[in-house]
């Protein structure tokens, strides 16, 4: 397999490292987290105006891009920059969503997405569903030539910035069944609708959506009837290798600083990098985050394929990058010592980012029984 980058995402990729250098300082994205939404509209503009929204999608849909290594290429860079705007709940949740289920008039909306106008979210999770993607207790019925959806969604990302609200709830079915599941889209102003945004511990925002009697015409709903669990798995997969590229992102960022800390903190008159214990440590996180990249990349391959080989490669990357994660947050704040503790310090921000990006979309435990339950299906 040839690794290297074509030209298109490696420049894409020098562009973004640019730009990020020049523009994207931590107090700025810590400024921009802390702000109501959560996120910079001034950002969100510019990111938009580079291209970077357009780079998720596909051609056919007004796009340049959206293949898995296009979606790793930009969220490694993202991770590199800690960047809090809202490119994995709009253009890939929401953005995945409408592309695959849409009618030639529901995915005009993706012009406005990729031109930074218009927000989406997925509201998909619930309260009650844990991670298990077809565990959906909102209900849909037809009532009068309209839909009309009850239900609660939580942790929505970015949801209470969102022009328009992708929500999922069950049509036909029991609680547990992939079969039933239906797509809506629900603009953000509409009468039923209540939600109440909140910042989480890594810089994010989210938000707990309830919905009560919420009413939409019957051309809200996106694709078939019942039919869109096929197309919410394949958001979540991708969703998956934007974060596990991010966390790579992520782990290099920790891994050069500590490298440069011990190459700088002395103790008994030497650098503490060389103390032949540290060097150890540091062999052993050099290690796993190149394990961790190569199940990235092979997710990213992977995308395009059968389902049972796209999911096996996600959930293998996703609790691979989980695990090493949580093991380069660890290492690289023991070995700072205090100092990576302290606010103005960044490390602190990027380690938190890391062992919180698990707990999205499946953790450790999750991806490993998921892994192991699509291997025994290939027997």
């Amino acid at each position: 397999m040839d690794f290297n980058h074509t030209e298109d995402r490696a420049m894409l990729k020098d562009m973004v490292t640019r730009f990020l250098a020049d523009n994207y300082a931590l107090e700025k994205r810590n400024e921009a987290a802390e702000s109501s939404e959560g996120f910079s509209r001034e950002q969100w503009s510019r990111f938009a105006e580079l291209g970077l929204i357009g780079a998720l999608f596909s051609e056919e849909v007004g796009g340049f891009g959206g293949a898995g290594f296009d979606i790793s290429v930009l969220f490694e860079e993202l991770g590199r920059g800690l960047v809090v705007e809202p490119f994995l709940a709009s253009a890939v949740l929401g953005g995945t969503m409408l592309a695959e289920l849409g009618s030639d008039d529901q995915k005009a909306m993706i012009g406005d997405v990729i031109s930074g106008e218009k927000l989406l979210a997925f509201a998909h999770g619930e309260p009650q569903s844990h991670y298990d993607l077809s565990h959906v207790e909102t209900m849909a019925r037809k009532d009068t030539g309209k839909w009309v959806l009850n239900g609660k969604k939580a942790v929505v990302l970015n949801g209470d910035s969102a022009d328009a609200l992708i929500v999922t709830a069950r049509t036909a079915g029991s609680s547990w069944d992939e079969d039933g599941l239906s797509a809506f889209i629900v603009p953000a102003n509409t009468d039923g609708l209540t939600v109440r945004g909140y910042p989480t511990i890594d810089g994010q925002h989210a938000c707990e959506i309830d919905l009560n009697d919420v009413r939409l015409e019957e051309s809200a709903l996106l694709g078939k009837d019942g039919d869109a669990y096929p197309a919410i798995e394949l958001s979540v997969a991708r969703a998956n290798v934007a974060l596990t590229s991010e966390a790579i992102g992520l782990m290099e960022v920790c891994r050069d600083m500590t490298l440069d800390y011990l190459r700088t903190r002395k103790q008994f008159g030497v650098p503490i990098g060389k103390f032949q214990a540290l060097q150890h440590r540091m062999a052993t996180v050099l290690t796993e985050i190149e394990q961790a990249r190569s199940a990235a990349i092979n997710a990213a391959g992977r995308l395009d394929l059968s389902r049972r080989e796209r999911e096996m490669a996600v959930s293998s990357a996703k609790a691979l990058a989980g695990r090493i994660g949580r093991l380069v947050a660890e290492e690289a704040i023991q070995m700072h010592g205090g100092i990576a503790m302290t606010w103005e310090y960044g490390l602190g921000h990027f380690a938190k980012r890391l062992i919180m990006l698990d707990h999205q979309f499946g953790d450790v435990d999750y991806h490993t029984v998921r892994f192991a339950e699509f291997s025994r299906k290939a027997t």
